[in-house]
């Protein structure tokens, strides 16, 4: 059931002018065209809303017209849309437009770059690079079969033929590398080094760790540092990967001002098994109540660590 021409023409346009008002690509505005030419309600044929604590589930072939209605405009509202939900818990999405254009923007793809897309979700992501960068430079991995599945209807239906490869994203992809970019659209606990080993020298991971987005320049296959964005970022968290402890499991005795801080609940997952909750708070306080972009991560060898301000300095915590 196609939807009305009218109605989804008005929707795609307000989406475009919603996130050109943003800012988010005022750095590269060549992903203006992108987010105009990909039709995001191919990639959504249903999602989940919250509805009395569960999920209500809106599609396109709903015989209702309001609710039909209410679907597609969903669709090209500027917010993140439960995709997949399984046993009650989330398992996939579709992120909030102005966010993917902000780490588009901010993975500074250049013509010609091979970018590798970790956590296919929706293919939404895939297509919005297949456009920018041609199909045969992009390739998305997923653990999931039912996902990369869809996926890839979802990028056919929207004309887009990248790769599509159902695996563990920690893998990577190495049949399609060397790459110049890794862009992960799933929280990660730590960088795995079989990224690395798959990028050019100089290449660019961006991925969302913690609570925030981390941007690493790549020298070789055992070394890359970089520092954490201003953008806050939450995700579903990778599969396949080693999982990390929730630090809500170790907050009890913490004041509830410090823990109404993004700024500090960012901290405390980056140090979450490394440092006291306690411990983060006194560092937290004493060093001026630090912003994300205050932090970063170094890979070297077979470590990996996280610090505030200077890698070699007195605040590192391994991941």
């Amino acid at each position: 059931m196609e939807p009305d021409p009218v109605l989804l023409a008005e929707a795609r346009t307000a989406l475009v002018r919603e996130i050109e008002a943003s800012g988010a690509w005022r750095d590269d505005p060549a992903w203006r065209a992108a987010f105009t030419a990909v039709p995001r309600h191919l990639f959504v044929p249903y999602y989940y809303v919250g509805a009395g604590g569960g999920y209500e589930r809106l599609w396109g072939e709903d015989p209702d017209d309001r609710r039909r209605t209410r679907w597609l405009r969903g669709a090209y509202t500027d917010a993140p849309l439960a995709t997949r939900v399984r046993d009650g818990d989330l398992v996939s999405s579709s992120s909030q437009p102005s966010l993917m254009a902000k780490m588009l923007v901010e993975l500074d793809v250049r013509e010609g770059d091979r970018v590798l897309e970790i956590g296919a979700g929706t293919g939404y992501n895939a297509a919005l690079l297949a456009h920018r960068l041609g199909d045969d430079h992009v390739t998305t991995v997923d653990l999931d079969p039912e996902i990369t599945e869809s996926a890839r209807q979802h990028l056919a239906a929207a004309g887009y033929r990248p790769a599509v490869v159902t695996g563990d994203g920690t893998a990577g992809c190495p049949e399609h590398g060397p790459y110049d970019r890794i862009i992960a659209t799933c929280t990660l606990s730590s960088v795995p080094r079989a990224w690395l080993a798959q990028c050019r020298p100089g290449a660019r991971i961006l991925a969302p760790l913690a609570t925030g987005l981390i941007a690493l320049t790549v020298r070789d296959a055992a070394h890359a540092e970089g520092r954490f964005l201003h953008t806050p970022a939450y995700f579903v968290p990778l599969r396949g990967g080693d999982a990390r402890t929730p630090y809500e499991q170790h907050i009890g005795g913490l004041p509830r001002r410090a823990l109404q801080s993004d700024l500090f609940r960012f901290l405390l997952e980056l140090t979450a098994g490394s440092l006291d909750p306690h411990e983060a708070l006194a560092l937290w306080q004493r060093e001026g109540r630090p912003v994300r972009e205050r932090f970063g991560i170094t890979a070297s060898g077979p470590y990996e660590w996280a610090w505030l301000d200077d890698p070699e300095g007195p605040y590192v915590w391994p991941l």
